[in-house]
């Protein structure tokens, strides 16, 4: 059943890791895994490892969302004993380029920061309150 929108955003707020997926010009979707924080504004902010050697002074994702500023953050949960505990989030997000790493400080050249622009989630279990599963 579809979350309310209050309850797939609280769920995404919970959580601290998930797969983000940009878009890659020739290959299609680029899927990762991350760890986030969801700030009261509406942004997504993923540290940007510098300390491991890299073959570019950005990451793929960076430059995915150079090129196309659309992301997704998929965050779920499921318990193999029990999938009536299973449900999913996903919440739309767009990268802002400087303006929005500006918002991160001192931080900014380790963090991209996207904006939250739509969430939405699904569980198989009763979600509480009902809803239509999205928020924009």
């Amino acid at each position: 059943m579809r979350l309310a929108g209050h309850e797939a955003l609280a769920r995404l707020a919970a959580r601290d890791h998930g797969i983000l997926c940009t878009l890659h010009a020739e290959r299609g979707v680029d899927a990762v895994p991350v760890v986030y924080v969801l700030d009261a504004d509406g942004y997504v902010g993923v540290p940007v490892d510098r300390v491991k050697p890299k073959a570019s002074l950005h990451l793929q994702r960076e430059r995915n969302l150079a090129a196309d500023p659309r992301a997704t953050l998929l965050v779920e949960h499921w318990d193999r004993r029990d999938w009536s505990q299973l449900w999913w989030v996903r919440a739309e997000l767009r990268w802002q380029g400087d303006a929005a790493t500006a918002r991160a400080s001192a931080l900014a050249a380790r963090v991209l920061v996207l904006r939250l622009v739509g969430v939405l989630g699904w569980a198989a279990g009763p979600s509480g309150e009902g809803g239509s599963g999205t928020f924009r």
